[in-house]
């Protein structure tokens, strides 16, 4: 599986397209704006975007489904516990200042354990509220894409409503437990790994 990395819109957020190189289907993760930019760079590597994928279903991360789904079909994947959350994008961008168009209704709702194609490779979502009450991660061979529950040196913020510092502890040893030489890519920020979180982070010492 490859990935592409592009950090959109005024809270640089990390959107990723994970594609397979043989298939060139691929999935979007948290298009969060700047829409065109990144179906220009899916059109660059002639893939064909089969999902849309939201780690969560802030504002900053949702941003861009509307334009990327009339475009190409593909089906929004989101946790159902952050459905009203996902709902009130629109509004909840306007609180911050921002104009942000309102992500159409999920195609799918993902579970912990589900399981999203990309090509030869599989995509296992990893229920981590915490940040979110439906926050998922999700984890492949060697990696997970961690949205804002594991940030390099940090994890989320959980003063938003629905977030629980409780419930984010334990998601966070979740992304923990995976092998050390796992790499993390985040919603925001570098990448990182699981072995150097348990060296940086302080939240790894709170376990």
């Amino acid at each position: 599986m490859k990935i592409e990395t592009i950090v959109v819109g005024p809270l640089q957020v990390n959107c990723y397209i994970a594609y397979d190189e043989n298939s060139l289907e691929a999935i979007v993760i948290d298009p969060g704006d700047q829409p065109d930019l990144i179906l220009k760079i899916a059109k660059n590597h002639d893939l064909r975007i089969t999902s849309i994928v939201c780690t969560h279903g802030h504002f900053d991360h949702t941003g861009g489904i509307f334009a990327i789904r009339d475009r190409t079909g593909a089906k929004v994947l989101l946790h159902i516990d952050d459905l009203p959350i996902y709902s009130r994008a629109e509004s909840q961008g306007a609180i911050w200042g921002f104009s942000v168009v309102q992500p159409p209704h999920p195609d799918q709702f993902v579970k912990d354990g589900d399981e999203i194609s990309v090509g030869s490779s599989v995509l296992r979502a990893l229920h981590t509220p915490g940040h979110s009450p439906g926050g998922i991660c999700l984890a492949a061979e060697g990696l997970i894409f961690t949205g804002d529950t594991v940030f390099a040196g940090s994890i989320g913020r959980t003063d938003f409503p629905g977030g629980s510092i409780e419930a984010l502890k334990v998601s966070f040893k979740k992304i923990l437990s995976f092998p050390p030489e796992t790499v993390l890519y985040p919603g925001h920020g570098n990448w990182t790994t699981v072995s150097d979180e348990w060296k940086q982070n302080f939240f790894a010492h709170e376990l």
